[in-house]
């Protein structure tokens, strides 16, 4: 075998070779071109302009359009009771009855002396009809007379104020018996029969709640109320309550109620423990569904027409505000903050930064950035409006 230096000749033939080989591999890469980076696709929408509607939401408290605490006016022993928790009451109906017979005894006495005062008014008009003539003939003098007329005036006095006292105890016996004030339903009766009670007792008797129509108590801050006062048409207070729209209630299953209510009267401040001003707003209760004490929500509707819509999964925030990419020339994004009213089931209703017809970048925010050029797929605004993904950047 034939050597080169210290090396075989065949040897370097293979390598040889291999060098050659791996050359003309390096050759043929540097001379293959460079494939273009390709245009990713993302779906795009033209924004929309529509008539849209909303509702604003807000907790409620329910009470009765009359709501009678049933106190005693005269202090007792339960001696009676007629009705029971939830029972339905007329005006007048009879509640419960105390025991009397101590207020019997004085009207027994106040009675008694009405008679001893009538008396004594008889005896001293007596004397006063006897003296007179003697004073008219001379025969005796009219200071006689004066006294005598004096005794009858204190008399009479004496009999007014027996007559006040029965009238009183008569009272008094004539409030031992507890009636409804109002048609109603009653409420809890935390005294049993043998009870004692009275006027300074803390606890009412019962509560009878007249359900016919009931009230809607619930409140609203005060950037709500000023949004929602705007929005309503009226010169002053009064005309803007009489053209507030119907509201509905949710009852706390979640069901609606079936009758609409209207808001009646708007608190004049705003609590200071809350920030909030309360509106009462009444409903009709036909079937004495609704019950003081229950709670609710309350819903108003809001009207927005000709609105700017966009989904709100194609909108971003940064510091605070709402941008979308709008597609530009080339098909090339850039972001643009927008202004927006309100949100709706995913449909964010823009009042500055858009027009309609404006094509946007419809998902997908937070892979892009500005100035980047996409193949834009159209799609349709249906299909992204319910899909609630806010992106927050």
């Amino acid at each position: 075998m034939k050597r080169i230096g210290n090396f075989p000749f065949n040897h370097l033939l293979t390598f040889g070779f291999v060098f050659l080989l791996l050359s003309c591999q390096s050759n043929e890469k540097i001379n293959t071109p460079s494939q273009a980076p390709s245009i990713p696709t993302y779906p795009v929408i033209e924004v929309p302009q529509r008539d849209i509607s909303s509702k604003d939401e807000y907790p409620a408290s329910l009470e009765g359009v009359e709501n009678i605490e049933i106190r005693a006016k005269v202090d007792g022993y339960i001696q009676q009771i007629y009705v029971d928790e939830g029972t339905v009451v007329k005006r007048g109906q009879p509640l419960l009855k105390l025991e009397t017979q101590t207020l019997t005894q004085n009207a027994n006495a106040a009675e008694s002396s009405i008679k001893v005062a009538e008396a004594q008014v008889n005896i001293a008009q007596v004397e006063v009809d006897k003296l007179k003539p003697l004073v008219d003939k001379g025969i005796i003098s009219d200071v006689q007379l004066k006294t005598a007329e004096a005794n009858l005036a204190s008399a009479q006095s004496q009999l007014e104020q027996s007559k006040s006292n029965y009238k009183s105890v008569s009272e008094n016996i004539r409030y031992t018996n507890i009636v409804s004030p109002v048609n109603g339903i009653v409420g809890a009766l935390p005294y049993r029969k043998g009870s004692l009670v009275g006027r300074s007792e803390a606890m009412p008797l019962t509560t009878v709640s007249n359900i016919s129509s009931v009230y809607a108590y619930f409140g609203m801050n005060e950037k709500d109320f000023l949004d929602f006062i705007e929005s309503v048409p009226g010169d002053n207070v009064e005309e803007k309550i009489k053209s507030m729209p119907d509201i509905n209630l949710t009852l706390a299953n979640g069901k609606p109620y079936a009758h609409s209510g209207k808001i009646e009267t708007v608190t004049g401040q705003i609590d200071p423990q809350t920030g909030t001003i309360n509106f009462r707003a009444k409903f009709p209760n036909p079937e004495n569904q609704l019950r003081t004490g229950s709670s609710g929500i309350i819903s108003i509707p809001k009207h927005y027409t000709a609105t700017l819509l966009v989904p709100e999964r194609s909108t971003f925030e940064n510091q605070g505000r709402k941008f979308v990419f709008v597609l530009g020339q080339n098909d090339s994004l850039y972001s643009t903050p927008i202004e927006y009213i309100d949100i709706v089931d995913g449909a964010v209703l823009v009042s500055q930064g858009l027009k309609k017809g404006d094509k946007i970048l419809a998902k997908g925010v937070s892979k892009v950035r500005n100035g980047m050029v996409i193949k834009p797929e159209i799609t349709k605004f249906e299909d992204l409006a319910n899909t609630i993904d806010p992106i927050f950047k």
